[in-house]
């Protein structure tokens, strides 16, 4: 039994296999905690499998999870489908939605020809199964890494995501969650990379609205950014580095994917980050003042 969140260390389910669940988020349904992510049991050098599906795991207090298997398994008979193994399918995100009763769930898929997309599935549970309702490029634009929200006042949601790769958008979502309505706000323009923002993780405070966002040096890992704006569509402030404790600027060699607020702690803040790049020397480079 673990009774402790140990950072930077590999972490075990009930039954001592290790967790799958990259590029992560949580969600709580009726006292629950659900972690899920991408599955990369499979995925090692040379195999050709970038994923194998989603994968989940539910917890009642945050340090132990039991694997609950895949909520959205793999396509494998069918190459050009978003997922299939060979697909590049990151950072899934659920959201529950009131009005329909349904739990949907967002992915991004890179294509092989570079151009980003999204791929939406849906189910009446959160355990699933999940079924692949439509795939698009929301306001027509090639979208990278992202973040979902709903808005606790009136269930309306919203869907921060990179342009790729020249700045970030916030998009309402329609009623349902399954798509964008058309309105949309820019922000953190850069000319390209490694300027350019990426995985953005929402978080709100009482009024104020956070983001964590990433710069684009691929798998390498760089200084965070925390913004903050009084709504979602901004202006957003930018606030700087959320690690000053890293003296190698190098947000502790993770990426943040989501951020995860307890709802029966007053002030309790989970940053859900993960280390793609595991075999790095011991001194880094600070890239950021390169």
């Amino acid at each position: 039994m673990n009774t402790s969140i140990k950072p930077g260390q590999p972490w075990l389910d009930t039954k001592g296999q290790r967790i799958h669940a990259h590029g992560g988020s949580i969600i709580t349904v009726d006292g629950v905690f659900y972690w899920y992510g991408e599955n990369k049991e499979k995925t090692i050098p040379g195999s050709g499998i970038w994923h194998y599906g989603v994968r989940m795991y539910s917890s009642r207090d945050l340090y132990n999870w039991e694997d609950l298997g895949l909520v959205l398994p793999p396509v494998l008979d069918d190459p050009s489908h978003p997922l299939h193994p060979a697909q590049y399918m990151d950072r899934p995100h659920i959201l529950h939605c009131a009005k329909t009763g349904k739990f949907v769930l967002w992915m991004k898929i890179m294509g092989k020809d570079g151009i980003q997309f999204q791929t939406i599935a849906a189910a009446d549970k959160v355990t699933g199964p999940y079924q692949v309702i439509r795939k698009f490029r929301p306001l027509g634009m090639s979208c990278g890494d992202f973040d979902l929200v709903v808005e606790p006042s009136d269930g309306k949601a919203y869907y921060f995501f990179e342009r790729v790769h020249s700045e970030l958008i916030c998009a309402d979502l329609t009623e349902d969650y399954t798509g964008v309505t058309g309105y949309y706000s820019t922000h953190f323009p850069q000319p390209g990379p490694p300027s350019v923002r990426e995985a953005p993780a929402y978080f709100r405070r009482g009024r104020m609205h956070y983001l964590f966002t990433s710069g684009t040096t691929g798998y390498f890992p760089n200084r965070s950014e925390v913004a903050c704006a009084w709504s979602y569509h901004g202006p957003w402030k930018v606030l700087g580095d959320p690690h000053p404790g890293d003296a190698e600027h190098l947000s502790y060699r993770t990426q943040i994917s989501s951020v995860f607020k307890h709802p029966g702690k007053k002030n309790l803040y989970i940053a859900l980050a993960d280390r793609w790049m595991t075999d790095l020397p011991r001194e880094l480079p600070d890239i950021d003042a390169a």
